[in-house]
C-alpha cells in the first residue's frame, strides 16, 4: 500500500542523492499503475506521485520549490542542513 509516508521517504531518498532521479520517476510510474493508496488519501497521493512521474520531462521537472510543496502536501516540513566541506 501507498501512503504518504512512503512517497515522503521515496521523495527524500531522491533529495539525499540516494536514488536518481530516473529511479523516482519509475518508482512514482509504477506506484500509480500498481494504485493500492492509503484509504482516504487518493487524491493526494495522485497528485504527488503524478508529479514525481513526470519529473524527467523537460516541461515539467523537478525543482527544490516542487519538493517542498510536495513534502508539505504530504504532511512534512523540510529543513536544510549545511557543513563546511575540508
Amino acid at each position: 500500500m501507498i501512503t504518504k509516508q512512503t512517497a515522503a521517504q521515496q521523495l527524500l531518498r531522491y533529495l539525499h542523492h540516494q536514488v536518481t532521479l530516473a529511479s523516482l520517476v519509475e518508482w512514482a510510474e509504477q506506484a500509480i499503475m500498481n494504485g493500492g493508496f492509503e484509504q482516504g488519501e487518493e487524491k493526494i497521493l495522485r497528485e504527488v506521485l503524478g508529479k514525481m512521474a513526470a519529473a524527467d520531462v523537460t516541461e515539467f521537472g523537478l525543482l527544490w520549490e516542487d519538493c517542498e510543496n510536495l513534502m508539505l502536501q504530504l504532511g512534512y516540513k523540510v529543513s536544510i542542513d549545511a557543513a563546511l566541506v575540508a
